[in-house]
């Protein structure tokens, strides 16, 4: 079974709800828009979503 987490840092409101999931799978770690869990995810490497979390923090 795969387990999504959201962020602690998103909002309960509908103007604070933006927000990602992610969930360590097998091939990586997945992506998903947390308002669209059914849209789909993206499969990143270890090494990319930690590249990712870098850029998301300096911007």
């Amino acid at each position: 079974m795969i387990t999504w987490r959201k962020s602690s840092y998103s909002g309960s409101t509908s103007t604070q709800s933006d927000c990602i999931e992610v969930a360590e799978l097998g091939a990586g770690i997945g992506v998903r828009d947390s308002k669209a869990p059914s849209a789909g995810h993206l499969v990143l490497t270890p090494q990319a979503f930690a590249d990712l979390v870098q850029q998301v923090k300096h911007h």
